[in-house]
């Protein structure tokens, strides 16, 4: 499975938000990371759903909390990153 990225929409952020984009993107993407290798680590059968669950709560602890309070990723993709862990893939 290739490692997930996090990139935002320019359309959805605000002024501040845009200027910080770069930086954003990368602590995202590094807790997004970091939770999938736990979560991949620590998978013992769980369903899709649950790892979609443990991916979310991972991700935002590994942020800011300025930052994880406005963490509100895509649901679909989130899963995909779950359905991969799920499959071995």
């Amino acid at each position: 499975m290739a490692e997930p990225q996090v990139t935002l929409d320019p359309r959805t952020l605000n002024v501040v938000e845009q200027k910080l984009r770069g930086p954003l993107e990368e602590q995202l993407t590094s807790a997004l990371q970091a939770a999938t290798d736990k979560t991949r680590h620590s998978y013992a059968g769980e369903s899709v759903e649950q790892v979609t669950t443990q991916l979310f709560e991972r991700t935002k602890d590994g942020l800011h909390p300025d930052i994880a309070a406005g963490f509100h990723p895509d649901h679909a993709q989130l899963r995909r990153v779950a359905e991969a862990i799920v499959t071995g893939h």
